[in-house]
Formats: structure tokens, sequence, C-alpha cells
């Protein structure tokens, strides 16, 4: 049911810079294989991800600094006989703090995000034709995935980022009610709802962000299709989720533990984005597979990927010269010797019946008038394409060997198949 739920996806992979080739072993061995001999890429990816992260991670740093130090500015601790002048009643000021402190900078923290996003579309662009391609990365092709997926991956994270904004809100609204010592049945069952909200949100946006990385869909379509594969494979959804996040899990293990705090920091350095990237879209392309007709290109293809325009030019430039010696072989033919122009897409003719009169009769002439016009005009446009030319021109040269069979010494020349070909 939902191979053809999604089976529009079809045809529309994301894949301007490189073609996609099959796999030499099962999914899972050759991610594998990508995590232990392109270590390097991805640290490189992680680290060109992580410097859009910068400004994001900033501001969380900051939020935390700044709200330290209103609790080492406020009283919070002072009381009418240990104190003067006697300070008022300060019960659920601190909650306000925190509130108003993170409304401002997780709302700040959403305009971050386009910046982020740009990192994002870069690293998962990078992360999705390693895994296609089985190794391939470029800094060019980083910034290349930022032009074509930039979109898509700044509409998931922005929808992902509000519901965080909301999460830490009303957790902050729960905690000031509880404080001023209101009811915490209802605060709590918001907070509580919220909290799964955005965590159900966070996996529909973890697929949106690999649909609109791996095929040109519009909004519409990225979110339909999203929500079908994402019910689809609920249970290993979860389970990947979980497992991507595994440099997140080790850091809230390890992080206190002082003696590892430098392992930990370098494996964020090294692979904290780049992994959870690896893991997800290697996840995603094995349900696409199962899904989707995968558009794998044979060996020549991805080869010919490689090339750049100038030799892209000369092989088709020798292909055409190729055409023309079989066209030889064949004899010359003004059918074959000549643009003529195709049949699909020509004027319809006129056919005159078997009672017709001088306007049955004007009208075909005018529509062969017209036919002629386009064959003409068409055999003018590719007069010069490279087939025509080098066609007539070895014909010239055949004919000019069969009238001048004499060698520069004075010798006959042997003319044969063979030497007219060249």
């Amino acid at each position: 049911m939902a191979q053809s739920k999604v089976s529009s996806l079809e045809g529309k992979d994301i894949a301007d810079d490189y073609l996609r080739t099959s796999l030499p072993e099962s999914r899972w061995g050759d991610t594998w294989d990508i995590l232990k001999n392109c270590f390097g890429k991805l640290v490189i990816i992680n680290v060109l991800t992580l410097l859009f992260f910068v400004p994001g991670i900033a501001l969380i740093i900051f939020r935390n600094a700044y709200v330290t130090q209103m609790g080492n500015v406020y009283p919070f601790s002072s009381n009418a006989f240990g104190s003067y002048p006697v300070t008022p009643g300060m019960q659920g000021v601190a909650e306000r703090i925190v509130l108003s402190t993170d409304m401002l900078f997780y709302s700040a923290l959403i305009i971050v995000g386009f910046i982020a996003a740009v990192g994002l579309a870069g690293g998962s662009y990078s992360v999705k034709k390693l895994i296609n391609t089985h190794g391939q990365f470029t800094v060019k092709g980083f910034f290349r995935g930022v032009k074509l997926c930039y979109f898509n991956v700044v509409l998931a994270l922005t929808i992902f980022l509000v519901f965080v904004f909301a999460s830490v809100c009303i957790s902050d609204w729960a905690a000031l009610q509880i404080a001023l010592g209101y009811s915490a049945a209802g605060p709590i069952t918001a907070k509580v709802f919220i909290i799964i909200a955005t965590v159900i949100v966070g996996i529909i946006c973890l697929w949106l962000l690999a649909v609109g990385v791996s095929y040109k869909v519009g909004i519409g379509h990225l979110f339909k299709n999203s929500m079908v594969l994402m019910f689809g494979t609920i249970i290993q959804t979860v389970f990947m989720v979980a497992f991507m996040l595994l440099p997140l899990w080790l850091t809230l293990l390890l992080g206190n533990i002082q003696i590892l705090n430098l392992f930990v920091y370098a494996l964020l350095i090294l692979l904290g984005l780049s992994f959870p990237l690896l893991c997800w879209f290697a996840y995603t392309q094995w349900v696409f597979d199962m899904y989707i007709t995968p558009a794998i290109k044979t060996e020549k293809e991805a080869k010919r990927a490689k090339m750049t325009p100038k030799q892209l030019e000369a092989e088709k430039e020798e292909e055409e010269k190729a055409l023309a010696r079989e066209l030889l072989a064949a004899g010359k033919s003004e059918l074959i010797g000549r643009p003529l122009r195709p049949i699909e897409g020509a004027s319809r003719i006129t056919v005159v019946g078997e009672a017709y009169g001088r306007a049955d009769i004007a009208a075909a002439a005018d529509a062969r008038a017209v036919i002629e016009g386009e064959v003409k005009e068409y055999y003018e446009q590719h007069k010069g394409d490279t087939r025509y030319v080098e066609y007539e021109k070895l014909f010239a040269e055949r004919e000019k060997a069969l009238k001048t069979p004499e060698g520069k010494k004075g010798k006959k020349k042997k003319v044969s198949s063979d030497n007219l070909l060249r």
C-alpha cells in the first residue's frame, strides 16, 4: 500500500552532480565500509556542517550564562531576619526570569536556524552522495547541496524549532504555575503533551529532511510522502532515531566525568553531526529502495558523470564520427546522409477525398507547402551536425581516392574498405 502511495517519487531523484551506482554488497555492510574507509570525509562534512551551527550553539551558551548571572544578581535567598532592608517575597521570580529569558532566546534560535539550515543542507546532500556513490565527496558538492536542498531543509528545521520553542515555554510556564502554588495537574499535563508532540514532530521532520534531500517534490507531496513513509515503517524509524543519536547519549552519560570530557568533545567535533546523518540517510535509502524503484545507473554512465563538459563534448563528437563511418560502410544514401525531419510533431497532412473541389486542392497544396517548409527548416538547423558533416567528408575522400588511385611516388594505391573508412 505504501509502495503505491509513494510511486510518484520515481524518477525525481536529486542527484545533479553524481550518478547512483549499484550496491557492491548489502546496504548496512556498505554503510559500515563507508564509516571505515571514508572517515576523513565524514569528519570534513561534520566540521563544515558544524560551522553553520556555531551561532545557535553560541546562543544557547549565552542563554545559560545569562540565567546564571541573573541568579547571582537577584537575592533569592534573602529573608526579613537575615538582611536589611527587608526583601519582598520572591516566590515565582526565578521561574518568571527563566520563562522570559527562554521566550527571548528560543525565539531567536528559530531565526538562527536559517543559518544552521545551510550547513544541514550541505551535510545532508554530501552524506547522501557518499552513500549512493560509495565514497564520492567534494567541498564543491557540499555547497551544491545547499543550492539544491536548502528550502526543504529550512522548512523541516523551522517546524521542529517552533515546537522546541513551544515545548520549552510551556515547560517553564508549568514550573511557574507550580511555584506560585496553583494546581499542578493542568500544567504537568500540558508539559507532557507538548514534549510528546515535539518528539513526534521531530521524527516527522527527519522524514521531511530525508525526502526533501532525496527527491524534487512540492510542499504538499513532501508532507504526504513523508507521513506515508514514517507510519509505514514506524517501529524501524523509532529504533533508528534512537540509534542515530548515539553521540548525544554518550555525551549525556559521559559528559559529567571529567576524565572523559575530552573524548566526548572530540567525538562531537569529529562525528557529532555526520554520524547521525550517515545512519539516517542509510536507513531512509533502504526504505526508499523497498517502495520506490531505484534509479541505478551503469558503470559507463557513472564514468561519464565524472567527465568535464569538454570531455563530454569530445566523446559526443567521437560517437558522431563513429556513426558516420558505420553509415559510410552501408553506402551513400540521401535517407541517412542528410537531416530529415522526424514524423513526430509534423504538421497534419490534408487528405483529399473521392469528391473534392478547387478549395480542397488548394488546401492540400498549402499543407504540402507548409510541410516542405518544415523539412527545409529542419535541414538548415541540423546540416552542421557532426554526423552529417563527417559523413559527407568521408564520402568526398572516398570519391577522391577512387578518381586518383596514384600514390605520391607514382605507384598505384590499393583502394580497399579499410583505407576508405579512415
